[in-house]
């Protein structure tokens, strides 16, 4: 099966333009081809692996990838999905989260010798002639056209400002810079960058010529890539720092039955023959699944040693073997204690597996929280310092949330 082909049965692909082209690009190896990345934290989190899977599937395919960051418009903000105004971001923080974002994304990508390149649109937008962009650019775009886009629609009711207004134009001038400097011809992006994509293809061909080879591909990284990276606690980030090894196994272990085939499918690197096997799976044979994938995912992204010592710990938990070397732990100083006691809520609180107290409240009614193995009754139970001798506590949310607790 040809790598076009396969990103098709994968089921990554929503909508291209061009589709011949784009088969003949990708198959042959032909293809130059961006994903942007918005540099608005300091790790990328797992709402961009279906990106980074991506890119690394392409460029094993004899590809090229470019991975953009967007270091000028990030000064502006991407109104696409949001409700409100994204937060405009230093110049010295986009610095800094570019310089974390290369680190995690060689984990996929290789950039040695060419094979792929890391760009900041900082380079050309920041140094923009606001006259020029208008005559050059401005004009090939109708007001009208673009205020039909989705993205700008959801913005409309609560007010869409002129700076938004521009990002549509910024990301275009991206692909026409992309394209004259490296040969970029090809843009992938989620679903809600469709309108911004397709703003770009149009203006290389009305700038270059329509035997301008630009195409656009748009993923499904907004309504299935991006919600991957949602927990009860926030983002599930890259860094190790931000979550665990044991905290990105556990994420995976635990999604739904009927997302995990999808997700084994999209991200892994398991032949497609032997996920087609998976199909028929169910009952148990679904946590072996989700074993699978985490195990899969775990490795790619912090390494096999690391995948192996989270799976280790997560069966020595389930099998009662009481491993908590890897377990997310949190630390309690004695600030936290009143005459030697704390509440159990608040500790849930600390720990991040909880957004509220009266979540808190709510979980211990329906008997959701144990300390150590022993279901909690009471909402206004606590934990002692005298409970902390053996070393911690384990705190257990559900049948499957595992948290030590510790004293400094």
């Amino acid at each position: 099966m040809q790598i076009y082909d396969e990103l098709v049965a994968r089921g990554l692909i929503a909508q291209v333009t061009d589709e011949d082209e784009i088969r003949d690009l990708v198959n042959n190896g032909k293809a130059v081809f961006y994903i942007g990345f918005d540099p608005t934290a300091d790790s990328l989190h797992v709402g961009h692996f279906m990106a980074l899977c991506l890119m690394k599937r392409l460029q094993m395919a004899g590809n090229k990838p470019i991975a953009l960051i967007g270091g000028g418009t990030g000064m502006v903000g991407d109104p696409s999905g949001r409700s409100d105004m994204r937060q405009m971001l230093t110049k010295e923080t986009i610095e800094h989260n570019c310089d974390c974002f290369k680190k995690q994304m060689s984990r996929f990508i290789d950039f040695s010798d060419g094979k792929a390149l890391m760009v900041n649109n900082a380079d050309w937008l920041l140094d923009l002639n606001y006259v020029e962009l208008l005559r050059d650019v401005g004009a090939c775009f109708s007001v009208n056209r673009m205020l039909t886009a989705e993205c700008y629609k959801q913005r409309m009711e609560k007010g869409l400002s002129f700076l938004e207004f521009n990002y549509m134009i910024m990301q275009s001038y991206d692909f026409l810079e992309l394209y004259k400097r490296y040969g970029c011809n090809m843009q992938f992006g989620g679903d809600d960058q469709w309108s911004n994509m397709l703003g770009g293809t149009e203006l290389i061909r009305k700038k270059l010529g329509k035997d301008a080879y630009a195409m656009t591909i748009t993923l499904l990284l907004n309504s299935e890539g991006k919600k991957m990276g949602k927990t009860q606690k926030g983002a599930v980030w890259l860094d190790p720092e931000k979550t665990s090894p044991y905290e990105f196994y556990q994420y995976w272990r635990n999604v739904a039955d009927a997302d995990v085939l999808k997700c084994i499918r999209m991200l892994t690197f398991l032949p497609l023959e032997e996920i087609d096997k998976m199909d028929s799976w169910e009952g148990s044979q679904l946590n072996t699944a989700k074993e699978i994938l985490a195990f899969e995912l775990t490795k790619l992204v912090h390494g096999e040693e690391e995948a192996t010592k989270a799976q280790q710990a997560a069966k020595a938990l389930f099998s009662n073997g009481g491993n908590t070397d890897n377990m997310p732990t949190t630390e309690l100083s004695q600030d936290d204690f009143t005459d030697g006691e704390v509440s159990v809520i608040d500790v849930m609180l600390k720990a991040g597996i909880i957004k509220s107290k009266g979540e808190g409240r709510r979980l211990v009614d329906q008997g959701g929280v144990s300390v150590d193995d022993e279901k909690i009754k009471d909402t206004l139970f606590t934990l002692k310092v005298s409970d902390f001798e053996k070393g911690h506590v384990i705190v257990k949310k559900g049948k499957k949330v595992f948290h030590k607790v510790i004293i400094k």
